[in-house]
């Protein structure tokens, strides 16, 4: 084989091996990435039916139930304009309110009722996630983040 051929067979084996190491890079990527949306975003459509996202908002004021057991945990995520129904199995954190600040990881079933995996609370009294903010404030609702 001559020296060219060499050159020309390790480029195009260097690329190949590049390509698949890109796929790779991309494809995990793509099935961590979770996306976030408000509750008036979700019904108006815009977010996917049985993927895992986020919901963020505020928990309606006297919307919580629970189970006998406790663990079975019912709420409502609004962002002042729309509602959107949780429903959440397991332990909720400690700051977990109603009128208070809540990011859900989950996925929309079609009868329109989030299922969350994962409840995160905000972790004192000024904080609020900065999607959760940008949603409220894109629904009319004033918020004054710290400094």
């Amino acid at each position: 084989m001559k020296p060219r051929h060499k050159k020309i067979g390790f480029i195009i084996f260097a690329v190949a091996g590049l390509s698949v190491a890109t796929l790779l890079v991309l494809n995990a990527f793509s099935s961590n990435i979770v996306f976030f949306f408000s509750p008036t975003q979700i019904v108006n459509g815009e977010a996917p039916v049985n993927q895992t996202f986020r919901l963020g908002g505020m928990v309606k004021d006297n919307s919580v139930s629970r189970s006998d057991d406790g663990l079975q945990i019912q709420f409502i995520v609004t962002d002042t304009a729309k509602d959107i129904p949780v429903s959440y199995t397991g332990i909720l954190p400690d700051l977990f309110r109603e009128g208070q600040g809540v990011v859900a990881q989950g996925k929309l079933q079609s009868s329109g009722v989030f299922t969350a995996e994962q409840v995160l609370a905000k972790h004192d009294e000024k904080y609020m996630p900065p999607e959760a903010a940008a949603a409220l404030e894109a629904a009319g609702k004033t918020v004054v983040l710290p400094d």
